[in-house]
């Protein structure tokens, strides 16, 4: 029996993308019996999104594919306040032309996933910056700043946890609250939209807003987010040794992007089938079922799958092709060439500086280990820190080879023989 009487929140609930709802029944009878308009904002602090931002994009993506009409909101205004949430200090102030650039790299990603028109569940681009630029100071705070309890604001995790830490919270950043309950007041306003969803950690935020609406729009709104994922191990989504994962292929290849998703815990296989592809439930089962060996069949479709939605299905099989040919057949495939190394040497230790001099990926010992302190070196697409570290056959991947990485675009494949 569903949990819900909406396609749109038992897809949600189904593949695992719901953490809180502010009233489940309300929403549910809203999305059952109409067209709901919902957003979600994304702030401008870089020139792509990562990986960790494909959970609010694929919530975004079910609301369109379920009937709804999605807004995805660029903070063209909010990034220039910055906000505290999940921070240890303040965000660096950019320049306009900074945010400018980045909310053009990260306008990219949403024309993957979203169909934009101006149909009634064609999804709408905006952009905070068009009223937020404009506010009078002394007016907002009297339309506004009225509505909201310090007393409430300082409770907020946001606030509080920077608070508890004895961490500089600036008045610029305390004031973030206000600006994001506004958005939703202002959205609603031209768009009749009802539903703010987030991670976890806007909850606070979202709730501000939803009160707002309540009692400037006398109409009730509401807030629901997703867990804040990480890893089965403990690490951030979005995150490894060597940087971000970011989704713009100027930021990170095709390659690289379908490889961090091959490496994949075994752990975390079914939970990122179903966030992260749009492969029907039941096969998702169907790999999820898949034991030893095999789970790696799942996490190779899990790889292709998710490169397809932000690469394109091409470039995600080309790179599928690209790794098994140098993974599985032991050729070298462009831009992965093969060096044969004597099986004693890894018996007995290889040390990561002379593996690298002998791959050809650096010149010198003093070489790789300014790699390593730049954060360049990766061993089986896993960053390296240690420049100590010796290499041996337990490193062997299934297919009897180790992969050494020199930055994005230098891979090299060593082989015992």
């Amino acid at each position: 029996m569903s949990e819900f009487k909406s396609d749109f929140l038992n897809v949600l609930s189904e593949r695992g993308f719901i953490h809180q709802i502010s009233d489940p029944k309300g929403l549910d009878d809203l999305c059952a019996t109409d067209t709901v308009t919902a957003y979600i904002g994304f702030d401008c602090t870089a020139p792509s999104l990562h990986a960790g931002s494909l959970v609010p994009i694929m919530m975004l993506h079910w609301l369109q594919k379920t009937g709804h009409r999605p807004i995805a909101l660029m903070g063209g205004g909010t990034t220039r306040v910055g906000d505290p949430s999940g921070k240890d200090e303040s965000r660096k102030l950019l320049t306009d032309e900074a945010i400018e650039d980045n909310k053009a790299g990260i306008r990219k990603v949403f024309e993957k996933l979203l169909t934009f028109g101006d149909g009634p569940t064609d999804a709408m681009m905006l952009d905070n910056a068009d009223w937020l630029l404009k506010l009078n100071y002394v007016d907002f705070l009297r339309e506004i700043g009225r509505h909201f309890s310090v007393n409430q604001m300082i409770q907020r995790d946001s606030v509080r946890l920077r608070l508890e830490r004895e961490q500089h919270l600036s008045f610029l950043e305390f004031n973030y609250m206000l600006l994001q309950g506004y958005d939703y007041l202002e959205i609603y306003r031209r768009t009749g939209c009802r539903l703010q969803m987030g991670g976890s950690d806007q909850w606070g935020n979202i709730l501000s807003g939803t009160d707002l609406v309540r009692r400037l729009a006398d109409v009730e709104a509401f807030a629901l987010t997703s867990p804040l994922l990480t890893t089965a191990s403990g690490a951030k989504m979005g995150k490894t040794a060597a940087g971000a994962v970011w989704l713009n292929e100027e930021q990170l290849a095709s390659y690289d992007y379908w490889q961090y998703w091959r490496n994949t815990e075994d752990a975390d296989v079914e939970r990122f089938l179903k966030l992260f592809t749009v492969l029907p439930m039941d096969e998702i089962a169907r790999l999820a079922a898949l034991e030893g060996s095999e789970i790696n069949d799942a996490k190779k479709i899990l790889a292709t799958e998710a490169t397809a939605l932000i690469h394109g299905r091409e470039k995600a099989e080309a790179a599928a092709e690209t790794a098994r040919k140098a993974f599985e057949e032991g050729e070298s495939a462009e831009g992965l060439p093969t060096v044969e190394v004597p099986k004693s040497d890894l018996e007995a230790g290889l040390g990561v500086l002379s593996a690298f001099v002998i791959a050809g990926l650096c010149a010198s010992n003093g070489d790789v280990r300014r790699n390593i302190k730049g954060g360049a070196v990766r061993i089986n697409d896993r960053g390296e820190q240690n420049e100590k570290r010796q290499l041996s056959l337990a490193d062997l991947t299934d297919d009897g080879i180790i992969k050494l990485s020199l930055g994005k675009k230098k891979h090299v494949l060593l082989k015992p023989v």
